[in-house]
């Protein structure tokens, strides 16, 4: 039977993605050696790095002055290292859910923070529109996608003061225009890679700026100067992550990714708001196109653990719900097929005839 991945990360890669790194782990460019086991100063691995950099800058058509980063410590470390490098006295943060948050507590430690919007209070339904920024931050973090309650911001958004954005679930899955962040950072693990590299674009003007002492590893500087090698990079993930951004290209870019993931929104949430025994968890306007959350109707809440049973008897692999929010999530990421949600709704509509 085949399995459709739906986890929420690390998660779906495309397959040749996944053969392409299982023949470098065996021996990478018929040199007879494993890349886990190949210098990260070779000349087999600096071409490597050099080429997701300009690939990752060419897909989002990043502009002069801006460094791609490839960085260890997952885009947790960089609720800290994004306050240690551009916080100086306050920063405004939005809080959208979890990930939001977390993000907020750790900036708490190097300035004044203020929450300019929160959906907390609803159980981050929804995205706060019509907040104000006040003009004296010295940026505004944002969280474009909250994998965990299934809400997205789907364009860029425009404010008088530096923007930084947490992209890790919707990397490459829109255009953006890099040109209004200091800063975007996210881990791989949801549209670029494997687990254990974390992508940073980063505004080389804007450090620097800070009057604090920065630890060397914790300092973008560092690693623009040292091109991401001051040391021993995530050497598999970033070729992998590589090898996804071939594929990206080849499949069409940022523009048909939007497509795509338009497409496969669009497919699931026709039926969730159809089908009578689910219902969906966010407001309509907020709804993910990458992580797409769902519940039993209320007065069929009993058949949540018969349904998962069911859909994991069709070969869905992941949907069970975050705890914060219960019943279902399919995460629809880059790498997801068309025909995988199609399966997805197939197995809903089974289930409704049965019940």
């Amino acid at each position: 039977m085949k399995k459709h991945n739906f986890n929420a990360g690390p998660s779906i890669l495309p397959e040749e993605v996944i053969k392409q790194t299982a023949d470098a782990v065996l021996d990478i460019d018929g040199i007879g050696l494993s890349i886990l086991e190949i210098s990260h100063r070779s000349k087999e691995f600096l071409p490597i790095i050099e080429e997701a950099s300009a690939l990752f800058k060419e897909l989002l058509n990043v502009p002069e002055g801006y460094s791609v980063l490839f960085l260890g410590g997952g885009a947790s470390l960089q609720f800290c290292m994004v306050p240690y490098n551009f916080l100086n006295k306050k920063a405004a943060y939005l809080n959208t859910g979890s990930w939001a948050k977390k993000a907020m507590k750790e900036a708490k430690l190097f300035g004044d923070v203020i929450e300019v919007a929160s959906s907390e209070s609803d159980n981050y339904t929804y995205i706060p529109k019509n907040f104000k920024v006040p003009s004296d931050v010295d940026y505004l973090h944002i969280t474009t996608n909250n994998t965990i309650y299934g809400t997205e911001l789907l364009e860029d958004l425009d404010v008088n003061v530096p923007l930084i954005a947490d992209m890790s679930s919707d990397i490459f899955s829109r255009p953006i225009d890099v040109s209004k962040y200091n800063c975007i950072y996210g881990g791989a693990q949801k549209n670029l890679g494997p687990s254990g590299v974390t992508f940073v674009i980063v505004k080389n003007e804007a450090l620097g700026k800070v009057n604090r002492e920065i630890p060397t590893m914790l300092n973008y500087q560092t690693h623009v100067k040292k091109n991401s090698m001051f040391n021993t990079p995530p050497v598999l993930p970033v070729y992998s992550s590589l090898m996804t951004l071939r594929w990206l290209k080849a499949q069409g870019g940022v523009e048909e990714m939007q497509k795509r993931a338009k497409q496969r929104a669009e497919l699931l949430y026709t039926e969730i708001d159809r089908n009578k025994l689910f219902t969906g968890t966010t407001h309509t306007e907020d709804r993910s196109r990458m992580n797409i959350c769902f519940v039993m109707a209320p007065e069929y809440k009993e058949l949540e653990k018969d349904f998962l049973e069911f859909a994991t008897q069709k070969g869905l692999v992941g949907i069970k719900g975050h705890r914060s929010v219960g019943g279902f999530r399919a995460s629809c990421y880059n790498a997801m097929p068309l025909e995988g949600v199609q399966c997805l709704v197939n197995c809903m509509k089974e289930f409704e005839q049965s019940h």
